[in-house]
């Protein structure tokens, strides 16, 4: 499956939800916005949310310090 995640386009195996996706790149513990096509998934909805071919992401997560 072709994504593009922040900007960049990546070759992925096949995902089938946002979870899955954050899960793949170790992210799914840490506090984050993620936008697919334009539009912000609440995380309560990252198990239900698709993913399809083409679709476009960005992840934004926060990090602590001073």
């Amino acid at each position: 499956m072709q994504l593009i995640i922040n900007g960049e386009e990546r070759e992925l195996e096949s995902l089938s939800t946002v979870a899955e996706l954050l899960t793949l790149f170790k992210l799914e513990q840490k506090i984050l916005v993620v936008e697919l096509n334009r539009d912000i998934v609440e995380r309560n909805e990252y198990n239900t949310t698709p993913l399809h071919e083409g679709d476009k992401l960005e992840i934004v997560h926060f990090v602590g310090g001073g």
